[in-house]
């Protein structure tokens, strides 16, 4: 009776003694037959509930990842769009500004020679007749004649300067605009940065109250080939990062030892077949709980609104992916924080050595 009432409180393990040779051990044995086929169809059923229970796991982990990439691409693709209207832009601004800039850079130099051809003569004719009548020499004076001589000169030359100004942003602003541009070529990395640098021109200047101080130690490099386009991404986001960081630090208080927000860009070759490009800069560290999602997608630490968490994770896969290159990131405290992009000199597809063989 013992063994009865445990199994029907579900202890199939239980066994009814047998005692005897009648009916009541026929009955017992039975019994127990029946016990043990009614465990084995429990584990059975046990093992099969295990196995859906994994299955929908596994299900709801591919859904779960399937969607998660979905979104990544969708944003990636948003992203992505927004660069091309962006170069686009960019584009359409430079070729505007072109126009009319040229007309006034090529009548600069006309009119400097005409202006200088008149003021010789001037001079000659004061060499001529340095006594001139009366009402020519009442506007002389009124016109303060040596101040125009000795200063339309200087006026000129700036206007040259500014003139020449306005050439190499549009030069910059066409070098950046090659965002569309899906075809590997040969290209100056450093008019990227250059280009990059000077698309972010007013965000240095307003980051801090003096300003973010830009130091680069460009070595004498070849033209690589790469999409330059989608380097710029790159640079663009890891250069409006650095000014974020520095931006944060400019608002906290300072020690009269603290260091002026400065980025350094340095550039040098690895190996006839590999480039590196150093990005520094000495605003707060990153967190070392944080370092190792910096690359993951829609990872930030920005406020709500102030980031989408993309723009590393993208120039992650265009520089690791799309150029065969890699990118990583050190960041110390009291020291900053550094973004180093190694990328090969020649097309990803051709046969080239690997990054491990380069000297670091």
């Amino acid at each position: 009776m013992v063994a009865t009432r445990k199994i029907a409180q579900g202890d199939l393990n239980q066994q009814v003694p047998i005692q005897s040779h009648d009916e009541l051990a026929v009955l017992a044995q039975s019994f127990n037959e029946m016990t043990s086929r009614l465990q084995q169809t429990l584990s059975l059923l046990q093992a099969h509930k295990d196995e859906l229970e994994q299955r929908v796991q596994e299900r709801t982990q591919a859904l779960s990842e399937a969607i998660q990439h979905l979104q990544q691409t969708q944003t990636q693709l948003v992203q992505s769009e927004k660069m091309s209207s962006l170069g686009q832009l960019v584009a359409g601004v430079a070729h505007e500004i072109n126009n009319p800039a040229s007309f006034i850079h090529g009548n600069l130099t006309y009119a400097s020679t005409y202006i200088q051809d008149l003021l010789d003569i001037i001079t000659l004719y004061q060499q001529h007749y340095p006594n001139p009548p009366a009402g020519l020499q009442e506007a002389i004076d009124a016109v303060d004649l040596a101040f125009i001589q000795s200063d339309l000169p200087k006026l000129l030359q700036s206007m040259q300067v500014g003139s020449d100004r306005i050439n190499e942003i549009v030069r910059s602003l066409r070098t950046f605009s090659r965002l569309e541009e899906g075809d590997f070529k040969p290209a100056d990395i450093h008019d990227g940065i250059d280009s990059t640098l000077m698309i972010l021109k007013h965000r240095l200047k307003m980051a801090t109250g003096n300003g973010i101080q830009v130091v680069k130690h460009y070595a004498p490099l070849d033209p690589i080939d790469c999409r330059l386009g989608q380097l710029n991404q790159v640079f663009m986001n890891i250069l409006t990062n650095a000014i974020d960081a520095l931006q944060d630090q400019g608002a906290a208080p300072s020690s009269p030892s603290q260091q002026p927000p400065t980025i350094e860009i340095r550039t040098r070759s690895l190996s006839p077949d590999w480039i590196a490009i150093h990005i520094f800069n000495n605003g707060p560290s990153i967190d070392t709980e944080i370092h190792s999602k910096l690359f993951d997608p829609f990872f930030t630490t920005k406020s709500v609104g102030q980031g989408t968490g993309l723009g590393l994770s993208i120039s992650y896969q265009i520089v690791t992916e799309h150029h065969r290159g890699r990118l990583y990131c050190h960041s110390k405290a009291n020291w900053g924080t550094e973004f180093i992009l190694e990328l090969p000199t020649h097309h990803p597809d051709e046969t080239m050595p690997d990054l491990a063989a380069a000297d670091h």
